[in-house]
């Protein structure tokens, strides 16, 4: 389980749990502004116990590129309609979910796990091209052409994107339906010292949006008082 310690990788980690998997949590120290996610992802890891939680450091920043691995500003305010296409935001990082499935895949080789999950979403598409179905599917079809346990093994390795499908505020309803905690968890790509979100980057503003839209209000610590 690719964990991340925010909303969507919580509930994709609540759902596996549901359907009966033994989830070995995988996150990532590479060199992020939001590093207090790894805060949340541990404390995610021990209230959904997990059978084992491993943090691997590998460092993004030698290539930035990136507001999140870069001395780049975090867009703040802008509407949810933008982007889109071709048009990539500078808090996109690149190739960092296919890196990140590179080193999930080798960790299900030595733990002799067949099943990956993610938590991209729809809301995804647009901002990273790595969280597209089309690449996902490519991906599954590589990982079983390209590792012992699909060459040999007599298994096939499956990616598991639950959420793939889901907007926000569904996937806030499926992890209410988990009783999942949402305060242990940040989505925010710009928080403070202190681990509280922005509510106004391109992570914060969707989040709230879907947690609005369900009627609910986010239990995340922020700055300022959020809508």
């Amino acid at each position: 389980m690719l964990l991340s310690g925010g909303l969507d990788s919580t509930t994709a980690l609540a759902l596996a749990k549901e359907q009966g998997f033994t989830p070995y949590a995988l996150s990532f120290d590479y060199g992020q502004r939001n590093a207090v996610e790894l805060t949340a992802a541990r404390r995610v890891a021990r209230e959904l116990a997990v059978e084992n939680h491993i943090t691997s450091t590998i460092d993004l920043r030698v290539f930035g590129g990136s507001a999140l691995t870069d001395d780049i500003e975090v867009p703040k305010g802008a509407s949810l309609d933008e982007g889109g296409g071709n048009e990539f935001s500078v808090d996109y990082v690149p190739a960092r979910n296919t890196i990140f499935l590179s080193f999930a895949l080798a960790y299900a080789e030595v733990t002799g796990a067949t099943d990956i999950f993610t938590g991209v979403n729809a809301g995804d598409y647009s901002g990273s091209p790595d969280h597209r179905p089309e690449y996902l599917d490519a991906y599954e079809a590589m990982a079983n052409l390209g590792t012992k346990t699909g060459v040999s093994g007599g298994r096939r390795i499956r990616l598991h994107s639950p959420l793939i499908h889901m907007s926000d505020a569904d996937i806030i309803r499926t992890g209410m339906r988990l009783d999942i905690d949402y305060a242990l968890t940040i989505s925010c790509y710009d928080p403070d010292p202190e681990g509280r979100a922005c509510g106004a980057c391109g992570a914060c503003r969707p989040r709230l949006k879907g947690f609005a839209d369900v009627g609910v209000a986010d239990p995340a610590p922020y700055v300022a008082e959020t809508p």
